[in-house]
């Protein structure tokens, strides 16, 4: 190992840490600063929105939690078979589903998965080939109305997906494939320094709810990390390369949903 590699891997070490005696001193954060707080939620583009239902206790399975916790596994192999409306609803409201809003402004956001001061810096796009209902194409979340918007009408994007996903075939022509992009400013607002380590704690809260809900609805997933930041990106239609600007989004984190094929 040589010395460059040695120091990016104690560099980023360091960020995995809690607060230490090199914070002293450190800027204040936006928050404290009393600079305007961001938005909680990324705005509709204002195309087609479809609404979600809300009735899916029905189909969730009469298994408890230790028996959810007990099956839960990775899954690479689905059947070929569609997802439900009602089932893919549930799966968006258990991962990212808006419970309450605080503040007079509705500034703060408390949904079904914890987030460090509630900060929830995450956006939820789907890959939809095979559900009940719904035209394939890319799809956005849009959470507080439990609502999603089309975002690009791309009936042919197995191949690029699969291509973003370093080769990951299986999981580009998954029936949906979530990908959760963070917008970074939301919790480096109130953490500073800190956001970093923080958002990516939140990341695994996330897909670890879904992990549990696919559970309860007889699907399968598999948390993906590995992934080309700027062909994802790009087929998202976010901006690319680094930026320091507040609105900056960028992918990162993927799961393909699916029956599960035993």
């Amino acid at each position: 190992m040589n010395d460059k590699t040695k120091y990016e891997i104690l560099r980023r070490r360091e960020m995995m840490k809690g607060y230490t005696a090199a914070d002293v001193g450190a800027e204040e954060t936006d928050q404290q600063q009393k600079l305007p707080y961001p938005a909680p939620l990324k705005a509709a583009k204002g195309s087609k929105r479809i609404p979600l239902p809300l009735d899916f206790e029905e189909i969730v399975s009469g298994k408890n939690l230790f028996v959810l916790l007990q099956e839960r596994e990775s899954c690479r192999k689905y059947k070929d078979a569609e997802l439900s409306l009602k089932e893919l609803s549930f799966l968006l409201w258990a991962a990212q589903g808006v419970r309450r809003y605080a503040g007079k402004q509705k500034q703060v956001t408390f949904r079904n998965v914890p987030s460090a001061g509630s900060r929830h810096p995450f956006e939820t796009y789907l890959f939809i080939r095979r559900v009940e209902g719904m035209k394939k194409g890319i799809y956005h979340y849009l959470p507080a109305a439990h609502e999603l918007e089309v975002w690009e009408e791309n009936e042919e994007y197995e191949q690029e997906l699969t291509e973003a996903l370093c080769g990951q075939k299986f999981a580009a022509e998954a029936p949906v494939t979530f990908v959760w992009s963070v917008i970074p400013y939301r919790t480096e607002w109130r953490y500073g320094l800190k956001a970093q380590k923080y958002a990516l704690i939140d990341a695994g809260h996330v897909c670890e709810n879904l992990y549990l809900a696919c559970e309860a609805v007889g699907c399968g997933t598999c948390a993906i990390g590995a992934y080309d930041q700027e062909l994802l990106d790009e087929l998202l239609g976010f901006a690319p390369g680094p930026s320091s600007e507040a609105g900056y989004e960028f992918a990162l984190y993927a799961a393909p949903v699916g029956k599960k094929d035993s």
